[in-house]
């Protein structure tokens, strides 16, 4: 549940409002990147089989900022986010 000043807003808003997010499950952004941090709460997102880390979550359409469920549905009315279906995830 979002607080009024809740700790985990610090800029967002700036660049975070009504952008596209989709579920998805977590990749690696480019060789040698292990790993990506919520946009809010700073959960840690990777690959790696480990219980410290998610592996899904709301990405933007070029994966580049990730949302943890829990911010997700915390912010999603003050950001206006637009839900957008994910692209499969591609054929190995």
């Amino acid at each position: 549940m979002r607080e009024p000043n809740d700790w985990r807003l610090i800029n967002q808003l700036t660049y975070f409002t009504g952008v596209e997010l989709g579920w998805r499950r977590y990749r690696v952004f480019r060789e040698g990147w292990d790993h990506d941090h919520c946009e809010f709460c700073w959960a840690k997102f990777a690959e790696r089989e480990d219980s410290e880390v998610l592996h899904e979550g709301y990405a933007t359409q070029d994966e580049l900022k990730w949302v943890c469920g829990p911010c997700f549905e915390d912010f999603k009315d003050l950001f206006g986010w637009i839900v957008v279906a994910s692209p499969p995830d591609p054929v190995m």
